[in-house]
Parts: C-alpha cells; structure tokens; sequence
C-alpha cells in the first residue's frame, strides 16, 4: 500500500451558508441590550470559514482504506483480475489520503510536507535495507544511484526482473513480488510534494482540475503518446490515480455535498460504465485486471470513489453490526504503511513454510494432491500470522516516524474514547499515519 496528520482519523469539514446579514446585526444588537450576566448568544460563522466537526476519527474512511488493504493482500495472493473491478483500492487509498492532506494544508504547506514525509521514510528505510541486503546476498550489484531511490523514492526503487537460481526457496522473480508494489510510495511522495499547488487550483477551478489527469491519461495511457522510461510511469501513475487525490479534495472541501446526489449519481455511472467499455476493448495479458488497462482504471476508479464518497456517513462509532472489526480496523489503519510494505514478501515467505509439510511423510503420502490444489487456501491461512508478527517486529516504526510512543499492537483497546477520540485525561488520540 495509508492511510492524518493522520489520514482516516477525522472527517473532512462542510462549507457552510453564507452568513446573513439581518441575523449579523440582530444577534449583536442583543448582545448590545443583554445585561453582562448574560452570555450573548454565538453569531454566525464567519464568511468563508466552515464550521468544523467534533474532533475524533471517522470510522466509515478507516473502514474503506481497511478494505482497500485486505483487498490489496487478495489480490496479490489470488491473482483474481476481477477484484480490480469489485473494489478499486489504489484509487480509494488515494482519495482517503487526498481528503486528509486537504485538510491538513490549512496548516503551513512545508510543515505539512514535512511531516508526511517523515512519516513515510523510516518505515520504508526498514523494509528497503531488508531487501537491498537480501538481493546483494543473491547477488545484485547496484549503482549508489540506485540504492537511493530506496533511501528516498522520488522514482520507483528498482530491481532485478530475475535473481537467485531456479533450484531456491524463492521464485527467481522474487525481487519484483517483493519490490515491484513500491511504485506506490513514489506515486504518493509526489502527490505529496504537488498538493499545495494542486489544492490552490482546486479551489481556484475544481471541475477543470478534477477531470485534467483524465485528459492526461487519454493521453499518455492509450498509446496515444509514450514517454519512455521512470519517468513516463511515474507521469502514468499521476494521471491514472490524479483525479481520485483531487477527489479527496472536493470531499474534505464539501464539493460532493454541494451537488445533488441523484446529478453525482447520474454522472458517475456513465463514468465508471466507459470505463468497463473501454477495458472490455483494451483487455490485457490478465484479462479484466483494470490494472494493466490504464484510462480503464481512471474512470472506473475515478466514478466508484466519488460514489464512496458521496455516500460518506461520517460514523464516529462503527455501526453494531460491524462493531466486532472494530479493533481489526484500528489496527490496520494504524500500521497501514507496515501492511503495505511487507505483504507481499510476506506472501513469498509463505512459500518455502508450506513446503516443508511434503516432507511429511504421511502428507506426501496420502495428502499430496490435495496440498497442491489447496495451495493459495494454505498460503492464505499462513499470510495473516506473519503480517501480525511483522507488525509487532517493526510496526512500531510507524509510531517512532510520527514521534509517538511506539506501540506493538494499536488496535485501540482499552485507550481511546471512539466517541471522542481522546485519551483518558483529554489527550487528543492521534492513532496512526498512513499514505492512504
């Protein structure tokens, strides 16, 4: 994959009415006339200014980007093309995180970057050193140059497409299962760094600004145009998903509430219906994996977020019916990045474990076939206890980056107030920082 100062905590602000004029000069006339005993009654908001809601996170954008994550592991592990379609969850971890650095920037826009980035790197330092040492041991010989785009990924870290020997644990094609999901840290340190402009043309031309990576993705994502090289996929990821990030803005600045639900509706099915029609024309080496069908991908994602997130309830409280994913959710949105990071390496190491059971020899014996068959059931089942333990090997980096306490296993039990968000004594809960 993460998901802020901590994205998915709080729920964006609503613009409000303009303040009235009559009301203006009526609530201070009374104010004027009440004795000082008597508090004035508050004014209306000031112009431009939108009333905030109360402070806590909100649970129904902590449970898309949960979604968006196990989605993530799913399809890495199944291969299913057709999970792109179900549940778009690049574009929705963009939007989510879109929505919270849109809310952040009402802050100095450098601290803003700032302190994303640093959330972001140690994280990434602890997985890259891993790697690096693991495919210089099988190995690889990098230039410095290489090595760090691992220490800051301005472009996607790279890798060998093969290494080790074909008699290894791993498939010789580890490195790019293992690095290639990266492409997405060099896609959001961008957004990132471009927000502040992007944001002030937002709110200058929202509906140009919103629809130009569109334009840009008919362009550079048909063939119509090739850039080659880093950069010309860098430039693709910007555009694919560009519309979604600047569709957090509109939800965290209330655009989406500001256009008629049936309108948004009647817009965004076309949307996402072009997309599929496109795709069904472009299909690629996996079939139906928008994946690899880029202006596909745009719109199908660009149409599923907005519906995401025009519907938004904004839940301080899980409802009851999903209270029993409530610590599940908190800890994955807390360790986001480290879920991200590590899942499909982890989905790797699964690999050589579930091998070992042919060495038993009542296993080879009678349940041979039946293992192999059931294989991707059993690296399922083996994948979520090595998340879990990664998360309390290193996850606690997270918290370090964002200058917390660090934390084995956040899942908010026993500590926050979920109607509040507050510690015990006021303390506002600050949870966890993700990219998406």
């Amino acid at each position: 994959m993460t998901a802020t100062t901590t994205p998915g905590i709080t729920p964006g602000t609503t613009p409000g009415a303009s303040p009235d004029g009559a009301g203006a000069t009526t609530a201070a006339t009374t104010a004027a006339t009440t004795p000082a005993a008597t508090p004035a009654p508050p004014g209306p908001p000031a112009p431009n200014r939108p009333p905030t809601r109360p402070p806590g996170r909100d649970r129904y954008l902590d449970l898309l980007r949960t979604t968006a994550l196990v989605r993530v592991v799913f399809y890495h592990l199944f291969g299913w093309a057709w999970l792109s379609v179900v549940f778009p969850s690049m574009g929705v971890m963009f939007a989510l995180a879109g929505s919270l650095m849109a809310r952040s920037l009402a802050r100095p826009a450098w601290g803003v970057i700032r302190g994303r980035v640093r959330r972001l790197l140690p994280p990434m330092w602890a997985f890259g050193a891993l790697m690096v040492g693991m495919m210089v041991y099988a190995g690889w010989r990098p230039s410095v140059t290489k090595v760090l785009l691992y220490v800051v990924p301005v472009g996607a870290p790279p890798y060998p497409d093969s290494l080790g020997s074909a008699s290894g644990w791993l498939e010789q094609s580890w490195p790019d299962q293992a690095v290639g999901p990266l492409w997405y840290l060099r896609a959001y340190l961008w957004f990132v760094l471009l927000s502040p402009l992007l944001l002030k043309a937002f709110r200058r031309l929202p509906w140009p600004t919103l629809f130009a990576p569109l334009a840009l993705t008919a362009v550079v994502g048909t063939g119509l145009v090739t850039v080659p090289g880093e950069f010309g996929l860098a430039l693709t990821d910007f555009a694919v998903y560009g519309s979604c990030w600047i569709l957090g803005f509109a939800h965290q600045d209330g655009l989406l509430r500001k256009v008629p639900r049936y309108f948004l509706v009647s817009c965004a099915v076309p949307v996402m219906g072009f997309g599929l029609w496109w795709a069904s024309g472009h299909l690629g080496p996996d079939g139906w994996d928008l994946n690899d069908i880029p202006l596909a991908q745009a719109t199908w994602s660009l149409g599923a977020c907005a519906l995401l997130l025009a519907y938004s309830p904004s839940w301080h409280q899980l409802p009851a019916r999903l209270a029993k994913f409530d610590r599940v959710i908190t800890l994955t949105n807390n360790r986001a990045v480290t879920v991200y990071l590590w899942h499909n390496a982890l989905i790797m190491a699964t690999v050589p474990l579930i091998d070992q059971l042919y060495n038993i020899p009542f296993v080879e014996d009678r349940f041979d076939t039946l293992l192999t068959t059931t294989y991707n059931v059993w690296m399922f089942v083996a994948v979520w206890p090595l998340i879990g333990l990664t998360v309390l090997a290193v996850g606690w980096i997270e918290d370090l980056a964002a200058g917390r306490r660090p934390r084995l296993w956040p899942d908010g039990a026993g500590s926050a107030d979920r109607r509040t968000g507050r510690w015990p004594g006021g303390q506002r809960a600050v949870p966890g920082e993700t990219p998406a």
